[in-house]
């Protein structure tokens, strides 16, 4: 479902949904404990529901030791298998596809260095974004007000993600979806699979849709619109926002909003429920980062190591058995300390960098802010 040149880490986003950790192992007990013997672990809350794995290829379509010409053929058995498409469909746009060197470059190169949040956030809250975002809202207030009722995701976060993907709409990307597909899927082995999974669903997208996905335009991973989605979260997650019997994320706004709320609720939004607060550390707290970005830390087990929300910030009701992740990033005036609720980890199943989804999480709060009741 990105500023793909800014946001490195945006890749993450469009390769995967959100995977549920699996729990660490019980701790093994001893016959004769030492005395000094590490205290039982803490109890922690359940991960968030999600959606199954996305399929991927089979290892016929992405074996580089096999010849490219028998793993495409392959392809186009598993994709008509699969999807139903015609196979001389699938041959005759294959046929088509172009290998992009600079596609392989790109996503080949070492990460870059992970900014610190004192130079992250700015690319995203900056007073040309939150201006474009607040301009943007009150131009589709009914349209983002209306999905926002239906499915409980508030709009200014709507607006936020598209803010962040694509600038408002401005930055789709320029690469051929179908040729950057079909070069990461046989020209990656390190995520053919995916790669060559998420061309079969393009096919099937074509198919599904009406589309010529020779026509398609996006990232240098396949992402596409102003949601930047991938062919499958199209397929699985596209929503028809306005009932014309289409799901048009290129650039039907509708659309475009609705498939955005909806792929929030496929993945764990909960309505009304906070989604960061900003924390205090107790100066006798040890630092404490924990394995994983789950919000199943309950919060007096965070305030027990020392970390508690500021006053005034949103605290899930005190009945409700929520937790919380710990961020600690490094801010203009130091180290920072946030609480991530469920409503947190939900954005980072659109991108998996806490960063991401705190900086969708701030520019939607100054969207709401400039905006008005």
């Amino acid at each position: 479902m990105t500023s793909r040149s800014l946001l490195s880490l945006a890749l993450a986003l469009a390769l995967a949904g959100c995977a549920t950790p699996t729990p660490p192992p019980a701790p093994v007990a001893s016959a004769e404990p030492a005395p000094d013997a590490a205290p039982v672990q803490e109890a922690v809350l359940p991960a968030v529901p999600q959606p199954p794995e996305r399929p991927v290829a089979p290892p016929a379509v992405t074996d580089p030791a096999l010849p490219l010409q028998q793993r495409i053929d392959a392809f186009v058995d598993y994709t008509a298998t699969t999807y139903g498409v015609a196979p001389e469909a699938i041959r005759a746009k294959l046929a088509q596809a172009q290998y992009l060197q600079r596609t392989i470059d790109i996503i080949s190169r070492p990460a870059e260095a992970v900014r610190p949040w004192r130079d992250y956030r700015p690319i995203f809250l900056n007073d040309a974004r939150i201006r474009g975002g607040v301009a943007f809202y009150r131009e589709n207030r009914a349209d983002l007000d209306r999905i926002a009722m239906e499915t409980g995701v508030p709009p200014e976060y709507i607006v936020a993600i598209i803010g962040v993907e694509t600038n408002y709409g401005k930055n789709t990307g320029n690469y051929s979806v179908l040729d950057v597909l079909y070069t990461l899927g046989f020209g990656y082995p390190k995520r053919a699979p995916f790669f060559a999974g998420e061309l079969a669903q393009l096919f099937a997208l074509g198919q599904d849709e009406g589309i010529d996905i020779a026509t398609l335009k996006g990232s240098y991973a396949g992402a596409m619109g102003w949601g930047q989605f991938m062919p499958s979260s199209w397929r699985l997650w596209g929503k028809d926002g306005d009932g014309d019997g289409k799901r048009d994320l290129i650039g039907d706004r509708d659309d475009i909003f609705a498939s955005i709320a909806n792929y929030f609720v496929v993945h764990g939004w909960e309505r009304g429920g906070a989604v960061a607060a900003r924390a205090v550390r107790d100066p006798a707290a040890a630092d404490y980062v924990p394995a994983d970005i789950q919000p199943i830390h309950p919060l007096s087990a965070l305030a027990a190591r020392g970390y508690t929300p500021q006053p005034g910030e949103p605290v899930p009701p005190a009945d409700a058995p929520a937790g919380a992740t710990l961020l600690t990033l490094e801010g203009e005036a130091g180290k920072e300390y946030w609480l991530g609720y469920r409503n947190f980890y939900v954005i980072t199943c659109y991108n998996h960098s806490p960063m991401y989804a705190l900086a969708v999480h701030q520019l939607a709060q100054a969207i709401r802010a400039g905006s008005g009741p």
